[in-house]
C-alpha cells in the first residue's frame, strides 16, 4: 500500500495584511508599508505638496526671465549712448564713424577706458557726476585726446590743469552764434545753437574758446605739448550736439564727426552709476577693479528688491484689536480674591496698600469733584473739609510709608473703607 502525500499550496502574509497564494495567479500585491506607516506614494505626495509651491515660484521666475529675455531689445536706452537709438542716444554718430572707418569701442568702466585709450586714440567721457576722485584722476592722465561732454568741474580742472572752469547760470543764446575761433571743426561746423558755460582761467595758455556768449564759451580746447606730439583736451558743456534727436539741427552732425573722427579708434566711455574701478600706478588694475563681475551691482539690486519684498510679504502686519468671546466668565470678586492671594504669596504689602489708596483716592476726589490733574495737597484739604479732619492725618493716610507687616496692612484697608465711608455721607 503507497501512501501518497499531497502538499497544499501555501500562503504567506503581505506586509500590508493581505494574503498571496503561491498558485493563485491573480494574487494582489499590496503596497509597501515602511515602519512609519507610510509608503512609497505617500512621502511622494507628502513632498509634492510641500515643494510644490516654491517649484511654481521658481517657474514663474524662469518664465519672466526667458520672456524678458527674448523681448530684449538690441539697443540700450542710456543717454549718451553709441548703442542707443532712442532721440538721447548717440547711436547715429557712432554708426557713421563706424562706415568711416573709426572703430568705437563702447565701455562703461573707468578701467577699460583707461586701459584702452592710449597714444593715438580719442577718449570721449559721456555727462557723469557721479566719478570718484581716482577715477577723475585716471581719466585726466590718459595719452589719448580727450574730448569732455557736459563734464563736472572736477574732472574738466583735472583733465586741463586748471586751464578751464565752469561758469554757471549763462543763458542759453536766443540764436545760433558764430563760432569766433580758428578751429577747423569748428569753422566746418558754423553757426550752432549751444548752450555756453566754459571759460579760461586768467593766466591759461594755449586754450582755444569757441561760440562765445556772455562772457563764457560753448567749447574750449586746450593743446599740450610733449614728445610724442602731445594731446588735445576738448571740452563742450552742451553735450546734445551728439544726440540722435538734434544731430541734424545746424552744424551739430559736423561738429561731433570733426571732434570724434579724428583719430581711427575712438573709446566712448558712458560711466556706470556702481562703477568704483579705477587704474593704479604704471597702469596696472588697482585693488579694487576686478574683483566682482559686471553683472554684480544688477544682482546685488536685484537680491535687495527681492528681500525688500519677502519682508513686507511675511512680516506680521498688527490689524485693529478683536474683540472675541472668553471662553469662561471670570466675576470681579473671583479676580480680586486672585490678585489680593498673589499679593500676599509674594509679601508685596507696599504694592497692596498703594493700590488700595489709589483706589481710595481716586474714589473721593470723583465724590468731592477734584480735577484728576490735582496734587497730593489739593486733594488732602478737599477731604478734610469734607470729613473735619486733619489734613496731615489724611496726608498719611493716602500717601504714608507702605505697612509693614499684614496687620498694618489690614488696619490701613479699614482705615481707608472709613474716610470713604464718611466722605460718601458728607
Amino acid at each position: 500500500m503507497t501512501t501518497q502525500t499531497t502538499q497544499a499550496p501555501t500562503a504567506t502574509a503581505a506586509p500590508g495584511g493581505a494574503a498571496m497564494g503561491a498558485g493563485s495567479p491573480d494574487a494582489v500585491v499590496s503596497p509597501v508599508v515602511t515602519g512609519d506607516g507610510s509608503t512609497g506614494r505617500s512621502r511622494t505626495v507628502h513632498r509634492w505638496r510641500r515643494a510644490r509651491w516654491t517649484l511654481f515660484v521658481l517657474g514663474v521666475l524662469a518664465l519672466v526671465v526667458a520672456v524678458l529675455a527674448v523681448q530684449r531689445p538690441v539697443t540700450s536706452t542710456i543717454p549718451y549712448a553709441p548703442d542707443n537709438a532712442q532721440p538721447d542716444g548717440a547711436r547715429a554718430v557712432a554708426q557713421v564713424l563706424g562706415r568711416q572707418g573709426v572703430e568705437v569701442r563702447h565701455v562703461t568702466h573707468v578701467a577699460d577706458a583707461v586701459a584702452e585709450a592710449g597714444p593715438g586714440t580719442t577718449l570721449v567721457v559721456t555727462p557723469t557726476s557721479m566719478l570718484l576722485p581716482e577715477q577723475v584722476d585716471a581719466l585726466a592722465g590718459v595719452d589719448a585726446d580727450l574730448v569732455l561732454l557736459g563734464a563736472d568741474d572736477l574732472l574738466l580742472r583735472a583733465a586741463t590743469d586748471d586751464a578751464v572752469g565752469r561758469v554757471p547760470g549763462v543763458p542759453v543764446p536766443a540764436g545760433a552764434v558764430e563760432p569766433s575761433c580758428d578751429l577747423p571743426l569748428a569753422t566746418r561746423a558754423g553757426t550752432m545753437r549751444l548752450a555756453p558755460g566754459l571759460a579760461a582761467e586768467p593766466g591759461a595758455t594755449d586754450v582755444t574758446l569757441c561760440w562765445p556768449a556772455d562772457g563764457s564759451a560753448a567749447l574750449a580746447q586746450v593743446r599740450s605739448s610733449g614728445a610724442d606730439g602731445g594731446r588735445t583736451v576738448t571740452a563742450v558743456d552742451d553735450p546734445s550736439f551728439v544726440t540722435n534727436g538734434v544731430v541734424l539741427d545746424d552744424g551739430d552732425a559736423a561738429l561731433a564727426l570733426g571732434l570724434l573722427g579724428t583719430r581711427d579708434t575712438l573709446v566712448w566711455l558712458v560711466p556706470d552709476p556702481l562703477d568704483t574701478s579705477t587704474t593704479g600706478e604704471g597702469g596696472a588694475p588697482s585693488a579694487g577693479a576686478g574683483i566682482l563681475p559686471p553683472w554684480a551691482g544688477v544682482v546685488g539690486l536685484w537680491a535687495l528688491l527681492v528681500v525688500l519684498v519677502a519682508a513686507v510679504w511675511r512680516a506680521r502686519r498688527l490689524g485693529p484689536l478683536v474683540a472675541e468671546p472668553l471662553p469662561v466668565v471670570v466675576r470681579a470678586a473671583e479676580t480680586t480674591r486672585g490678585r489680593g492671594r498673589l499679593y500676599r504669596r509674594a509679601r508685596s504689602r507696599g504694592h497692596a496698600a498703594a493700590g488700595l489708596r489709589a483706589a481710595t483716592a481716586e474714589s473721593v476726589a470723583r465724590r468731592l469733584g477734584v480735577p484728576r490733574s490735582a496734587d497730593a495737597t489739593a486733594l488732602t484739604e478737599a477731604v478734610a473739609r469734607a470729613t473735619g479732619r486733619s489734613a496731615h492725618d489724611l496726608a498719611d493716610l493716602l500717601y504714608g510709608p507702605p505697612p509693614h507687616d499684614d496687620d498694618a496692612l489690614t488696619e490701613l484697608a479699614r482705615r481707608l473703607d472709613t474716610l470713604e465711608s464718611e466722605v460718601h455721607r458728607s
